[in-house]
């Protein structure tokens, strides 16, 4: 999941509510120039000091009133006032009816304000207060001035109730599209943890763990001859291989404080390979050979170039029983080939129980292998050696 994706839950969250306060604001403008409007119309057919007075002073604490609202709903005084709200505007257009043209975006105001049921309540008494309001200034009685105003009122009701849906369905999708996400970034977190402490495991056995066990090997031949030569050589190559085990450790702990991104050299490769096939392999004479146009690896190729090696030698040491095994480093355009073939007594590769590398195994190989888009193969047959061939894709620089 990336950044955009991210964040556009909570930018639609936003913009939900900005569209909510945009309508608002602009019923506040429609409500003002309206209520403007009918006082000015008022005052042109009467005198202000006679009977304008009073609607006057009832628009100027109209327009107060009204602007106090988010005050009143913040504070929990939303009943009181849109029952005062209400009740002046009641009286406002009762004496000049012009003032029923605010009654939309105050009904608006109220539905806001108010529980549903209760809101459409006071909205139905607003619409009979337009009602009364013309029916007592006209001479007769008008058909249109009682189904405009209910008209009005239902349109009014029906609008904010479909608005109010809509935005609680999308707020509410949001929050389970906001929801799945973190629970699918908590699971891939999780996942992540479960890969991480997967390698480690595998790079510990691959790497510490074959040094390990092949100097306990070294110092258990060096016990049964001890005093001779052969001894002192066996505890020597156990020292050096000690020594790699240590340099081991320190990478590992490296790259978990860091990741390393530097690429490994063709010659840095070649040494850590010949460190590999120098230890003794019981009479088995081992080779290195790196064919096509040598370039420098990613690090992490690099490593599993490595610990394929010194696991399928592993295996060498302890079953094929080889005279002779040669590990070849193929560099072709598209491509890395690594193959591993020994002279030993080979196996049936089609038989139940298999020989497998050190460590992990093949399936720890086949993993490794995989995660960096590779593919590897075993062919052996009874008598015949094994040739254990890994093939590493890479782009073209």
């Amino acid at each position: 999941m990336d950044i955009v994706e991210e964040m556009g839950e909570p930018a639609r969250r936003r913009g939900i509510l900005g569209q909510m306060q945009r309508l608002d604001r602009w019923l506040d403008v429609i409500f003002v120039i309206l209520l403007i409007s009918s006082a000015l119309r008022y005052h042109e057919r009467h005198d202000l000091f006679a009977d304008g007075l009073p609607v006057l002073l009832g628009s100027t604490g109209l327009v107060i009133g009204y602007a106090l609202r988010p005050l009143a709903n913040r504070r929990g005084w939303g009943i009181a006032w849109s029952l005062a709200a209400v009740v002046l505007w009641g009286l406002l257009t009762l004496l000049a009816p012009s003032f029923a043209w605010c009654s939309v975006p105050l009904a608006f105001a109220v539905l806001q304000m108010l529980p549903f049921r209760w809101a459409a309540v006071v909205v139905a008494a607003m619409m009979l207060t337009i009602t009364i309001g013309w029916l007592r200034v006209g001479t007769a009685i008008d058909p249109t001035l009682i189904a405009g105003p209910i008209g009005i009122g239902l349109v009014t009701v029906f609008a904010y109730r479909a608005l109010e849906r809509e935005s609680t369905a999308r707020a509410k999708a949001v929050e389970e599209l906001l929801q799945a996400q973190e629970d699918l970034a908590s699971q891939q977190r999780r996942t992540g943890a479960i890969a991480e402490r997967a390698r480690l495991s595998r790079d510990i056995h691959d790497s510490i763990g074959q040094d390990l066990s092949s100097i306990n090997l070294f110092l258990q031949a060096a016990e049964q001859s001890w005093g001779s030569e052969a001894a002192r050589d066996r505890v020597h190559t156990a020292a050096q291989t000690s020594r790699s085990a240590l340099d081991t450790v320190r990478r590992v702990v490296r790259d978990l404080a860091e990741e390393s991104l530097s690429a490994v050299s063709p010659g840095a490769l070649r040494s850590q390979l010949e460190a590999i096939i120098a230890q003794p392999c019981a009479g088995t004479e081992l080779g290195l050979r790196f064919e096509g146009e040598a370039r420098a690896l990613p690090a992490d190729l690099a490593e599993a170039v490595i610990f394929t090696v010194r696991g399928a030698l592993a295996n060498v040491r302890d079953h094929a029983q080889a005279q002779r095994a040669m590990v070849t480093l193929t560099f072709e355009q598209e491509a890395l080939l690594v193959d591993i073939r020994d002279d030993g007594r080979g196996f049936n590769t089609g038989a139940k129980s298999v020989p497998s590398l050190r460590g992990h195994g093949l399936p720890g190989l086949r993993r490794r292998v995989r995660g960096l888009g590779g593919s590897f193969a075993v062919e052996s047959s009874p008598g015949e050696g094994t040739s254990l061939s890994v093939v590493f894709p890479w782009e073209e620089s």
